[in-house]
């Protein structure tokens, strides 16, 4: 959806597009503090049916750190999302929450724009490297 995601989509199967995720987001400096496997969730607690898909929540602790120093209530929106879906077989798509739409709710604080800059940087250069894997 446009406005307050990073997206793209890559021509990988799910489980292989989940790993490279991984290794992007972790080349970037981001940890993975948690993980939500949408699929299993809903399976388990809607007996519905969802393509295959997991949220990982990224952590830079450094921009973390930062943006928590200038505005403790930004934790709110801490970890960075990101979702990783398949669209079928062959195809996943992988969206990033956009730090800039976060700063939408943050106000005028110059350290969490900047937070938000880095952020935005490394998470676009880890999606623009699953483009060069495939």
């Amino acid at each position: 959806m446009p406005g307050y995601t990073l997206t793209i989509t890559v021509s990988q199967p799910y489980a292989e597009a989940v790993e490279a995720v991984r290794a992007a987001l972790a080349e970037q400096g981001f940890g993975i503090l948690t993980e939500i496997d949408i699929q299993a969730t809903m399976k388990a607690k809607l007996d519905v049916d969802v393509a295959p898909q997991i949220i990982l929540g990224a952590c830079r602790p450094e921009l973390a750190h930062h943006a928590i120093a200038a505005e403790p209530s930004i934790a709110t929106v801490l970890p960075c999302n990101v979702v990783v879906r398949a669209e079928d077989a062959q195809t996943t798509v992988v969206e990033a929450l956009d730090p800039d739409a976060m700063m939408g709710l943050a106000g005028p604080s110059q350290t969490l724009h900047t937070v938000a800059a880095d952020a935005k940087a490394r998470l676009s250069a880890a999606l623009a490297s699953l483009t060069q894997e495939t």
